[in-house]
């Protein structure tokens, strides 16, 4: 099967292709000995709001600190 890449980077996949792997809309992109290979993933919204959090930095006592905050209408 062939797939042909846009002038715009696009890639249409074959229906075969996508019909042979679990339904997902996201897929982990890597470059392998000179060839692309395409994993599905499933994306765990709360798993990415998780990671965001670590990476800014924010704890758990920050967040309950927050929530309270934004409770007490100040």
């Amino acid at each position: 099967m062939l797939a042909k890449l846009t002038s715009r980077n696009r890639l249409t996949l074959p229906r075969a292709v996508i019909s042979a792997v679990e339904l997902t809309d996201y897929f982990n992109v890597t470059a392998e000995n000179g060839r692309i290979v395409l994993t599905p993933v499933r994306i765990n919204r709360a798993d990415s709001v998780r990671a965001k959090l670590a990476g800014l930095g924010l704890t758990e006592a920050d967040i309950s600190d927050g929530v309270a905050w934004a409770r007490s209408g100040e």
